[in-house]
């Protein structure tokens, strides 16, 4: 007698639950909530997103109790949001907050690009050329998104050639914060040339051992002034600002 017959299929809607008791205890919620932060620093999940618990769960394959996991572990760090009646969906910062990221990342690239001055070798000039050379290539022959990757390498060599791990790991912190609001980055050929005409400012300075002018050159090239600011905070798009942020200057 076949006693499989005797065994009860397993309904599917327990199939998520089944797999999700399989995993080690949070392991599921800690994997969901590392693909969704990327996506949200990323800018892929826009701020003001909403985000559906049951959607989520039937695109990871799980239950909700991994997702709801993974949302509370977002919320403390601050990338979504819980509104009562409007349910849980991707942070928004307000105008100052933004700001005052941006100031932040610009004192700190101004610092890593003096360092990077003060400790300049004959490699970190070789990279620095080979940085360039990308981002002129990615200029004249590509497209936003190559030059984007051109433009996060050059940053990177600098972070290196500061030879301050502790600073750079700061900055690249603060600059995911942010990234999701500079979505429209190099879409105009004009926003490529101004980039790179500093890129190459910032490497002769930097090449030439000129302290000063490597820190004031980066400082320039980072949107934290008020009319940089202003240029900057015209290309977000109204609704990834939260709601009541009224000081736009």
């Amino acid at each position: 007698m076949d006693q499989s017959l005797g065994k009860q299929a397993m309904p599917t809607s327990d199939l998520p639950n089944a797999l999700d008791a399989r995993r080690p205890r949070g392991g599921r919620a800690s994997e969901i909530r590392s693909a969704l932060q990327e996506e949200i620093e990323s800018g892929r999940l826009p701020p003001g997103t909403p985000l559906d618990e049951r959607a989520l769960a039937a695109r990871f394959k799980v239950s909700r109790t991994p997702v709801r996991e993974a949302l509370q572990q977002l919320a403390a760090r601050e990338l979504v949001k819980n509104a009562p009646r409007q349910g849980v969906s991707v942070a928004r910062l307000s105008v100052s907050k933004v700001r005052a990221i941006m100031e932040s990342v610009g004192e700190l690239e101004s610092l890593c690009a003096k360092l990077a001055a003060r400790r300049v070798d004959e490699k970190l000039k070789r990279e620095l050329d080979s940085a360039i050379a990308s981002c002129q290539e990615a200029a004249v022959h590509d497209g936003a998104a190559e030059y984007a990757v051109a433009n996060t390498l050059f940053h990177e060599v600098i972070y290196t050639g500061s030879r301050n791990e502790y600073l750079a790991e700061l900055i690249r912190n603060s600059r995911r914060l942010i990234q999701r609001y500079r979505v429209r980055d190099f879409h105009s050929k004009s926003q490529i040339s101004k980039s790179l005409q500093d890129h190459l400012k910032i490497a002769r300075a930097i090449q030439e051992g000129d302290e000063a002018l490597a820190a004031q050159a980066m400082l320039l090239h980072v949107p934290a002034g008020s009319s940089g600011f202003s240029e900057f905070l015209a290309t977000i798009p109204t609704g990834f600002l939260e709601a009541g942020s009224e000081d736009l200057v």
